[in-house]
């Protein structure tokens, strides 16, 4: 709830328009939505920048930021249609994520609220990831089930109505975006890691090098993937299939069938935890968010096994898996509706918990 001594009136429109604004990592982005409405979505990346160094430099990140926020909240408003004395209020990722990507956005954010008169609306970046399926997929059924994979997050959680959302699983090391990008570096593949072996894994045999699956010593359905790298360092340098960035990708066979089994082995990882959880609990959707969900075989395998069970599968398309600033208005807009909005105290929380 507001913080401040002066609320700003809440919008009586059930369509408010509402500017987006996401920095949390290494995508600058700025969104207008009108209600449910998507009205520009624009998002600068800084791959290139981050690409020689193989993952993401937070001080780069920051300072790009910087450079672009003005630039990207100004193009989006232009695609829009819409000026800042149309909106009604700004919603902005205060975490998690990187400290200094966040307070970029966060004080830009602030800065419109304070100058316009208009609620300024703080959400939590997962928040977003998952209730990106909805904006594509409004009719959804309950209870859900939902995988969010991206660089700096893997966990699976259940919303057993549109309100609630109930953490089930998560990651005890790396996310699984983050082991991507750690076997493409170690190979030689390039930043960010995803795209590339999803890229390269089609021209190698998928069971070829055999990676086990983890268990969790106290049976729980937690994900880990450190073991995974592990194997594949372990195996590569066995092999000697270690070797630096290159532009050209790899066309001998060892490395094509180490990378296309490493991406079974993650997804496959992934969907059986899904599997049996959406069993054990009866949900009617199986519900796939995150940067990770733009890998091809995740997405096809999610899609399998929803059909299988006989329940939806709801895929967030390509354009709103990646970090995004609809995903980040569409939850302002739902906070908004309820009342809920910020204070000009707003801060940036890396750490902060769904």
């Amino acid at each position: 709830m507001r913080t401040d001594d002066h609320p700003t009136p809440i919008p009586a429109d059930p369509r408010p328009i509402i500017l987006g604004i996401e920095s949390s990592c290494d995508e600058t982005a700025a969104a207008v939505l009108r209600g449910r409405t998507i009205l520009s979505n624009v998002i600068a990346s800084q791959a290139d920048i981050h690409r020689e160094f193989g993952g993401v430099v937070p001080e780069l990140a920051s300072r790009h930021h910087l450079e672009k926020i003005d630039l990207i909240i100004d193009l989006a408003l232009r695609r829009a249609g819409t000026r800042l004395s149309d909106l009604d209020a700004v919603a902005v990722t205060c975490g998690p994520g990187l400290v200094g990507s966040l307070l970029v956005g966060v004080q830009a954010a602030k800065g419109i609220a304070w100058a316009r008169g208009i609620p300024l609306v703080g959400v939590n970046h997962l928040e977003g990831h998952l209730r990106s399926v909805w904006i594509e997929h409004p009719d959804a059924p309950f209870p859900a089930l939902s995988l969010l994979a991206s660089g700096g997050h893997t966990a699976i959680y259940l919303s057993p109505d549109e309100d609630r959302i109930i953490p089930i699983a998560r990651t005890r090391d790396d996310a699984a975006g983050e082991a991507f990008d750690k076997v493409a570096r170690l190979l030689g593949l390039g930043y960010p890691g995803g795209p590339a072996i999803d890229r390269v894994a089609p021209g190698g045999a998928s069971r070829a090098v055999r990676l086990p699956a983890p268990r969790m010593s106290d049976g729980s359905l937690d994900f880990s993937f450190s073991g995974f790298k592990t194997s594949v360092l372990r195996h590569a340098q066995a092999n000697h299939l270690v070797r630096p960035f290159s532009t050209t990708d790899p066309t001998d066979p060892p490395t094509l069938d180490l990378v296309a089994s490493f991406r079974s082995a993650v997804v496959e990882f992934m969907v059986d935890r899904l599997v049996t959880i959406a069993r054990r609990d009866r949900v009617r959707s199986l519900c796939l968010s995150g940067g990770v969900a733009c890998n091809s075989l995740l997405r096809a395998r999610v899609t399998e096994e929803a059909a299988r069970l006989g329940i939806a599968a709801c895929v967030v398309s390509p354009a709103l898996a990646v970090d995004n600033a609809v995903m980040i208005a569409e939850v302002g807009r739902r906070r908004l509706l309820r009342g809920e909005v910020s204070g000009l105290d707003l801060d940036a929380d890396p750490g902060l918990e769904l």
